[in-house]
């Protein structure tokens, strides 16, 4: 009885320090929230107070239309910033060990939120294909690279 009381305190006490581990590796997540929120704020509070006016753009509430350069949407500045935040973050993740994990459903993410923020500039026509091949070579390079024996 007193073998599974330590056996469980010894797994319990695994767990704590797993917990931990992650908790303490995922403060990029954290930060990475932190600069979505401070890039959506910063194009809201832009255009409230009227800078794209002054930079000549026309920035609407609504998405932008196809081919409307001059006129992006707030909503289609905010949805590529998140894409580029996510990105960056999947970068970070792939050079730096301590915050590695898989990173294949981000960059899926990323992907849509850049042609989602690019979708007031070019066609749709163009921009799912180009994601669906990014997404593609994601995959690829996943295969090619995989550490290990071919069992996985």
């Amino acid at each position: 009885m007193t073998d599974e009381k330590q056996y469980d305190e010894k797994d319990e006490k695994e767990m704590m320090k797993h917990d931990e581990k992650v908790e303490e590796n995922d403060r990029l997540s954290s930060i990475t929230w932190a600069f979505i929120l401070m890039w959506a704020g910063l194009v809201f509070l832009a255009d409230n107070l009227g800078w794209f006016a002054q930079m000549g753009m026309d920035v609407s509430w609504t998405f932008g239309r196809f081919g409307d350069f001059r006129n992006p949407g707030v909503w289609n500045l905010i949805a590529l910033g998140v894409g580029v935040i996510l990105l960056l973050e999947t970068i970070v993740r792939l050079l730096l060990p301590e915050f590695r994990r898989n990173v294949g459903g981000s960059l899926i993410v990323a992907a849509v939120f850049i042609g989602i923020g690019l979708g007031g500039w070019f066609d749709w026509n163009f921009l799912w294909p180009v994601i669906l091949i990014a997404v593609g070579v994601n995959l690829l390079l996943k295969g090619l690279f995989r550490r290990g024996g071919g069992g996985e």
